[in-house]
């Protein structure tokens, strides 16, 4: 029997979901006027993308308002199946002094030794996302 791989299109929602089951993704942002994209740990954080950063590009991309984008996935390259998620929106700093308190605690620690004193957050305006998977997966899932 062949196996048919399908593609599909995924809701906000379910984009949401799928990024609370990851801890890393891409930041991508304007730097020194070129694209730059960057590896960072996040959190989802009331439907907002939420880094903790110690400054330069990402910092200054967050006090500027500007749009960035953001990717995490999850992919599996022997079996051809995976999900890719997209948010795209605006990055600001925070700078609540509660959700500071409540962000700093162990909720979001830095992978990076160095102090990340900086809590950013991306405006999830466009949610775009795609998940990959064979017909006979699903098909077993349901069984």
């Amino acid at each position: 029997m062949a196996v048919r791989r399908e593609l599909e299109t995924l809701n906000r929602q379910q984009c949401l979901d799928l990024l609370h089951t990851v801890r890393v993704g891409r930041l991508v942002f304007t730097e020194d006027a070129l694209p730059a994209v960057q590896p960072v740990n996040f959190r989802l954080y009331q439907d907002y993308i939420v880094i903790r950063v110690a400054g330069g590009g990402k910092l200054r991309a967050a006090t500027g308002n500007a749009v960035v984008a953001f990717q995490a996935d999850e992919l599996d390259p022997d079996l051809r199946e995976g999900w890719s998620v997209t948010v795209v929106g605006h990055a600001n700093l925070i700078l609540d002094t509660d959700e500071l308190v409540e962000l700093s605690g162990i909720w979001l620690q830095p992978w990076v030794s160095g102090r990340r004193d900086h809590f950013i957050r991306i405006e999830a305006e466009k949610v775009t996302g795609r998940r990959l998977y064979t017909e006979a997966a699903v098909q077993s899932q349901t069984a």
